[in-house]
């Protein structure tokens, strides 16, 4: 018997041990998706792409979009796996990081099938928590943000930015009823108080990506497509595509950001730069 650590468990080793890849297997920039399933809506607008790995919830395909060299791993449901994908993506030289989805809008005027490009976030998961204290900001990174406005734009896809709120549950963490009508304390309060501080959209990734980003000095952002409407009780599976549109569109404008950034000797991108 040996009191050496399991190798597999390495989180420094070649190929990293959740989602399976390792040095060269990825892009600067990845998306990241949810649901596994949609790697194949998101690959199906790109130029090309090789399916890289798959394991767990985790599934990565890196190709080119546009010319631009770009990824995808899925990060199954919730944050503490999407935490997982950054950790691990961040150690083979990923610095760009756009959350693909879908939310629950909360207020009036968001129709299913918009999207939602977030500028922030409430942490209402716990995983950021064990990151750093409560009150650092969630803030997604200026240039992404930039970038998924600017693709929304030229796409022509109806949009909203704004705050999102990151629950860690579906049911009673968004102010749902849960088994035999469970309500959690709070939970027929919620939505309205989040609606009146001028939050956009619920959902349960993007707080957590956005904070360990920011920890580690990455870009990131997120864009979710609109799947409901808490106001108006609407609910449809719709604008799944627009949103992967707009992301991998975003990370074909932040190459050229970054191109324009280096011929100019600029460290930011700023609006004084022309694409």
């Amino acid at each position: 018997m040996t009191d050496e650590p399991d190798k597999s468990e390495d989180p420094n080793d070649e190929v990293q041990y959740h989602i399976e890849v390792g040095d060269g297997d990825v892009a600067d920039a990845v998306l990241l998706p949810g649901n596994p399933e949609r790697v194949d809506k998101i690959t199906a607008l790109w130029d090309d792409y090789d399916e890289i790995a798959r394991h767990r919830e985790y599934r990565t395909a890196t190709g080119s979009y546009d010319g631009a060299p770009i990824s995808v791993t899925s990060t199954g449901i919730g944050s503490p796996s999407a935490a997982i994908a950054v950790e691990e993506l961040a150690r083979v030289g990923v610095e760009t990081f756009i959350r693909v989805g879908s939310c629950g809008a909360i207020q009036p005027g968001m129709d299913v099938g918009d999207l939602v490009i977030t500028t922030g976030a409430v942490r209402q998961e716990g995983t950021s928590d064990e990151y750093v204290r409560e009150d650092y900001p969630a803030a997604a990174d200026g240039e992404v943000v930039s970038a998924l406005v600017a693709a929304a734009e030229r796409l022509g896809y109806d949009y909203h930015t704004g705050v999102t709120m990151s629950a860690d549950s579906f049911y009673a963490g968004q102010g749902r009823p849960g088994f035999e009508g469970f309500e959690a304390a709070g939970s027929d309060e919620l939505v309205a108080e989040l609606r009146d501080a001028n939050v956009k959209n619920i959902e349960m990734e993007a707080s957590a990506i956005l904070t360990i980003a920011s920890v580690y000095g990455l870009r990131a952002g997120a864009v979710c497509s609109v799947y409901a409407n808490r106001v108006t009780g609407e609910f449809r599976t719709e604008g799944e595509s627009r949103a992967a549109e707009t992301a991998s569109l975003a990370v074909k404008l932040l190459a050229r950001m970054d191109e324009v950034k280096r011929e100019a000797g600029a460290d930011r991108w700023h609006a004084g730069l022309s694409l």
